[in-house]
């Protein structure tokens, strides 16, 4: 069912997020503690903005187990944006490849995924006729993350400047279409969507599933402030407004339980550009 860790705020380095914490996403990649399965082994993918240099995020990924790769060690360090998106991967749908792993980018925008689809292999060939040639066109994998994101992306002009409730709106047409499509095929099994979205400056996240009366997977969001690690211990402290940022995770990074807002069920995280956060209940 994968994990991830979202940042937005101060320019942070991405070691920080992947390594340092005591729950870092490393860690949860083959000891996942939110989870019954606590390995998340089937490659994994980091996305970053430099703004300075191109509005488009960059995307790094492999198949290779996030915890055994030598490049992404070395270069964590050296990687510094206000906004970092990664995700370690458990695969559900879709083949263990590098097409495969998350975020998916396309133009500014950047689309991740803990959870599943059941009925996906039914419905993607109806899904895929929704689409327009350019999105249909851009699709590289077979996930079933992949063609939500491009569900998403058929409501949205991912190269001109958006709105945070632009992206909601079309995060929730998604989900709507996604559930008349299940219903059109008779899938009645529940799937989840733990989804995030990002422009590089506001952020979507839903906690998801359509059996309202099961539990989806985990998701919070952090306190505003400081994140900082020191001398391998990491915390978010108050400061100075310049310093703060926001973080929506998969599970807690640290074990200060006050600094980590579970995110109701069927509800989404609406993130701003200056950090301001709102959490409201998704309706499908």
């Amino acid at each position: 069912m994968c994990r991830f860790v979202a940042y937005r705020g101060a320019p942070v380095l991405m070691d920080r997020l992947l390594y340092l914490p005591r729950n870092s996403l490393i860690n949860q990649s083959f000891r996942a503690r939110e989870r019954e399965e606590p390995l998340n082994g089937d490659g994994f993918g980091v996305g970053w903005y430099a703004p300075e240099i191109e509005e488009t995020p960059a995307v790094f990924s492999s198949i290779q187990p996030a915890w055994n790769n030598r490049n992404l060690r070395n270069l964590s360090p050296k990687i510094r944006s206000g906004t970092i998106l990664a995700h370690v991967r458990a695969a559900t749908h879709g083949r263990v490849s590098e097409a495969n792993c998350h975020p998916f980018s396309y133009g500014k925008l950047l689309f991740m995924h803990n959870g599943a689809i059941a009925g996906f292999n039914v419905i993607k060939r109806a899904l895929r006729t929704r689409l327009p040639d350019s999105i249909y066109d851009w699709i590289k994998g077979d996930t079933d993350s992949e063609h939500f994101f491009a569900l998403i992306l058929q409501h949205l002009d991912p190269h001109g400047d958006l709105t945070l409730e632009q992206m909601s709106a079309a995060f929730v047409d998604a989900l709507q279409e996604l559930t008349e499509l299940l219903d059109e095929h008779d899938i009645d099994r529940p799937f989840t969507m733990n989804g995030l979205l990002t422009d590089g400056e506001r952020i979507v996240a839903s906690r998801y599933i359509s059996d309202e009366s099961a539990e989806p997977n985990t998701l919070y969001h952090s306190s505003r402030g400081a994140f900082e690690c020191v001398d391998g211990k990491c915390r978010i402290v108050p400061g100075k407004p310049e310093d703060d940022c926001v973080l929506v995770v998969s599970e807690k990074l640290t074990d200060a339980a006050e600094h980590w807002h579970p995110v109701p069920g069927n509800h989404m995280i609406l993130l701003e550009g200056d950090l301001s956060l709102d959490v409201r209940p998704i309706s499908v």
